[in-house]
């Protein structure tokens, strides 16, 4: 992979202009959250637009990706120009917090800015893509609760160890959680991360693990399967 880009099966991401680059945890949301065709999508921090692109592929009717920062919005807009979905996919560039939509939306994604409390770096664009302080969880769950249809999910990936943190923001909020997927890098591992959905319905939880390795160091079925439509070495 070079920095500057990033190809996968169907669609390119330039990220020469973008704080945060390409990672496992953008994709894995990406191809994890529930979608049905024709569903519309909002992805909140659409950075490079990769979330946005996935959803596309998948068969999202409409997808509004929305990017407080210029720089990573006008990158974003072009990866969406160059690709096959480009009538499906609007690129704002807006704070949420100041966002409103006409409709709720089916899904909103985000893979949300989650350091807390950690050492910031001299990029200023990296500390806003990479640390809560300009969007919490109570901001973040707060805009979804207005944004999503009634039957509407947010779906996001997080550290494992913010994920109490979160669910009890989102419930002051009205939103519970209805699905968990905890990533394992190999069997018997700590969590590192979590795929979280949560909806305005306080259904059943269901709660599986995900690892990324067997035993034997290789790529599990499991995971290669949530991918394989978009990496290019599968």
């Amino acid at each position: 992979m070079s920095n500057q880009h990033f190809d996968f099966k169907r669609f390119r991401i330039e990220q020469d202009r973008c704080s945060m680059k390409v990672g496992t945890d953008g994709v894995l949301l990406g191809a994890w959250f529930n979608l049905e065709p024709g569903m519309s999508v909002l992805d909140i921090g659409t950075g490079t637009g990769l979330i946005a692109l996935m959803a596309a592929q998948r068969g999202a009717g409409s997808v509004t990706a929305v990017e407080i920062d210029p720089d990573a919005a006008g990158q974003a807009l072009e990866n969406v120009r160059r690709s096959e979905w480009a009538d499906r996919i609007e690129v704002i560039n807006a704070d949420i917090a100041l966002f409103t939509a006409r409709t709720g939306f089916d899904r909103i994604v985000c893979n949300p800015p989650y350091f807390r409390d950690s050492l910031r770096c001299p990029d200023a664009g990296r500390n806003t893509a990479r640390h809560n302080d300009s969007l919490s969880f109570e901001t973040l769950v707060r805009c979804s609760a207005s944004l999503l249809a009634p039957d509407g999910l947010l779906c996001l990936v997080m550290p494992f160890d913010a994920v109490s943190v979160f669910t009890k923001c989102a419930a002051l909020a009205g939103l519970y959680l209805c699905r968990r997927t905890d990533l394992v890098t190999a069997p018997g591992k700590t969590p590192k991360r979590s795929l979280l959905a949560s909806g305005k319905q306080s259904d059943e939880l269901q709660s599986d693990t995900l690892s990324i390795c067997g035993p034997d160091g290789k790529e599990t079925s499991e995971y290669v399967n949530l991918v394989n439509d978009f990496y290019l070495k599968y």
